[in-house]
């Protein structure tokens, strides 16, 4: 089993207790860098894998492909962590590795534990308080909006059809025992809810 776990913004003191936790149950504990080495050494040795900072296509695809094979023939049969500064899922290396153990070992499962996500961080770093809707980008097509608070999450559906998106997961006390996640948007929803939409982008990415 893998787990793609978030560290924070890079604070010791900002780690989760669950991010703990794994980090002292793995048999194993992989990081992308120094930076995340040092916030897990406290708990764990770990061993970084290399990610190269370039846009050369045929490298980038080499190394994931590498370090995809690495990280499965570990994950097979123990439990593995992938550490990372920020959020598994927002941006990050770790979304790019467990697409490719996908691909190549679709026995492999694969789960992922947030940590303090970089969003959030820098809100209160900066003291703002944001209460109006905003976008998050990082210059790439928008193809994706996540609705909060969704009472209504069918009607929202149906407006968002008309903007060109097509999938879409309700999702609802996230992390509580009464949690609902499924693709069938109900009529109705409690204001613990999200509501994620997709869409392909223009080059079909």
């Amino acid at each position: 089993m893998l787990i793609g776990l978030g560290l924070g913004p890079g604070d010791p003191e900002l780690l989760t207790l669950k991010a703990i936790k794994i980090l002292k149950e793995s048999d194993k504990v992989f990081v992308p860098g120094k930076l995340a080495l040092k916030l897990v050494s406290p708990y764990t040795d770990a061993e970084i894998l290399d990610f190269p900072m370039t846009h050369d296509k045929t490298r980038l695809d080499r190394t994931i492909d590498h370090n995809a094979d690495v990280v499965a023939s570990e994950a097979r049969h123990r439990l593995v962590a992938f550490g990372l500064i920020g959020d598994p899922n927002f941006f990050s290396t770790f979304t790019r590795l467990k697409n490719r153990i996908r691909e190549k070992y679709p026995d492999i499962v694969i789960e992922t534990v947030p940590g303090i996500s970089s969003i959030t961080a820098f809100a209160s770093r900066i003291d703002t308080n944001i209460d109006r809707s905003f976008v998050v980008s990082d210059g790439s097509p928008i193809t994706t909006k996540i609705m909060l608070k969704t009472r209504t999450p069918k009607k929202i559906r149906d407006r968002l059809i008309e903007e060109g998106y097509t999938d879409f997961i309700f999702a609802e006390k996230l992390f509580s025992d009464e949690e609902r996640v499924t693709d069938e948007i109900p009529d109705k929803g409690d204001y613990f809810s999200i509501l994620y939409a997709s869409k392909r982008d223009a080059e079909g990415e």
